[in-house]
């Protein structure tokens, strides 16, 4: 069925930027969502930004709200997440995952609405 593949993580300052990407792979030709978590240490895991592949309908959590960008490439079976102005907050191994039922027209931020995960990338924040 579903498989993602994040990239994109690695070590940045401070207010830098780093760009995500989630490849996949579906066995549905229907509407569908992907989500950006991410996991600190000694946090839960929470919801940072999603997509609608179809409707391109996005939601953003409060921390990431004119910092990051999520964005598509239907073609390519992608979707990125772009970080700027990083924060030592936002050290956190992030993960896509996928909401795969039928005629979703939006997206949730909610890791329980998902229904695949990738593996993960680690994003640290250092200075």
């Amino acid at each position: 069925q579903w498989k993602l593949v994040e990239s994109g993580g690695g070590v940045v300052q401070p207010g830098g930027s780093l760009r995500l990407s989630c490849t996949f792979s579906d066995s549905t030709f229907n509407s569908y969502a992907i989500g950006w978590f991410r996991r600190a240490p000694g946090k839960e895991r929470e919801g940072v930004s999603c997509i609608n592949m179809r409707y391109d309908k996005t939601n953003y959590a409060d921390s990431a709200k004119g910092r990051f960008t999520i964005s598509k490439d239907n073609a390519k079976k992608t979707v990125y997440l772009q970080m700027n102005s990083l924060k030592l907050d936002d050290t956190a191994v992030y993960y896509c995952a996928a909401d795969a039922a039928m005629f979703r027209t939006g997206c949730q931020l909610s890791h329980t609405a998902m229904d695949y995960w990738g593996e993960g990338t680690l994003v640290t924040v250092s200075s």
